[in-house]
């Protein structure tokens, strides 16, 4: 479906491209956010538009809150994940499967106190992984709220031989409810503005240990509302296929570029999110490079070099040569 953009949306997107403060990248990033045509073709780019707003927004009460109470995880790689769970839900082991990272792996609760990121390779791409204390009826971090607003997705671990995982699922959905954050399998179609929902992947943890019996209810209760992954870190069991969920979640697109006459740059591509557009890539180059656009040609799928207009939407393993 296209996007069918406003003129008044491309007015506050010129202007937050133009802002040189965060308030100025605020207010023209909310003035885009309440012009933006509200369909389905436009859902991606309401939930990327939610998702810079959301980090400002931490990183504006960041800088006015006290430096003892401050909790920020700075983002890095193509995007954050973040890893919720019950206590010992298997949340640090998954971190440690997936990343270089080391943290403190125990079975007794609480043994994770502050973010521990961990950065994790698919394909060409770098995700970073954010292991969070767990989340229970009588205790959640002050600050967790203000982290998971800033990132772009979240893995939910559940051990299913664990008595009260059932009560520890519907606990931290409804805390986080009362956030304004709600966990969903796929963005809604018509997202009311004072939510930020989360898109979530259910991660049935230690599932070479847990009974099929114990794995099959949670994939029955919760099937509907989330796509569900068995992982075991040890046993490599869903390692692969969670990666490959978590990309459908994160809606992203990678883009390689090449200049006249030469061949494609096959380095680290530029990620964006689902819905950008060659004028996108521009401006990720360079300002200049935007203001002189004229065209630009794609390579990939059915298209072999053909000229396409700046509002082109950018498709995963696109190649572009942008053309001044």
């Amino acid at each position: 479906m296209p996007a069918n953009l406003t003129v008044q949306f491309r007015t506050a997107e010129t202007k937050y491209r133009a802002a040189k403060t965060i308030e100025d990248r605020r207010a023209a990033l909310e003035e885009m956010l309440s012009t933006i045509p509200k369909h389905k073709g436009t859902e991606k780019m309401q939930a990327d538009i939610k998702r810079r707003l959301a980090r400002i927004r931490q990183e504006s009460e960041r800088r006015q809150s006290p430096k003892s109470h401050a909790v920020h995880v700075e983002p890095e790689g193509a995007a954050q994940v973040a890893l919720i769970g019950p206590p010992n839900s298997g949340k640090s082991a998954l971190l440690a499967a997936l990343t270089h990272a080391r943290p403190n792996i125990a079975d007794y609760p609480f043994s994770t106190t502050a973010p521990q990121p961990g950065m994790m390779q698919f394909e060409d791409v770098q995700i970073q992984l954010v292991d969070l204390p767990p989340i229970t009826a009588e205790h959640m971090d002050p600050w967790m709220p203000n982290v998971l607003q800033g990132a772009d997705a979240a893995l939910l671990l559940a051990d299913a031989s664990t008595p009260g995982t059932l009560e520890g699922i519907e606990t931290i959905r409804d805390r986080l409810e009362s956030f304004h954050l709600p966990l969903v399998g796929e963005l809604p179609e018509d997202a009311d503005d004072r939510l930020m929902p989360l898109p979530t992947i259910l991660v049935l943890a230690k599932a070479d240990v847990v009974s099929e019996a114990d794995l099959q209810v949670l994939e029955e209760l919760y099937g509907d509302d989330f796509p569900t992954v068995r992982f075991s870190g040890p046993s490599r069991v869903g390692h692969q296929r969670l990666k490959l969920e978590l990309w459908k979640r994160l809606q992203l697109v990678r883009v390689h570029t090449k200049r006249p006459g030469k061949q494609p740059d096959r380095g680290t591509p530029f990620v964006f999110h689902s819905g950008s557009t060659v004028l996108d890539l521009a401006e990720r180059i360079h300002g200049e490079v935007a203001g002189r656009l004229a065209y630009a040609k794609v390579w990939g799928g059915k298209i072999e070099g053909q000229k396409v207009s700046r509002d082109f939407e950018l498709r995963d393993r696109d190649v572009v040569e942008l053309g001044t």
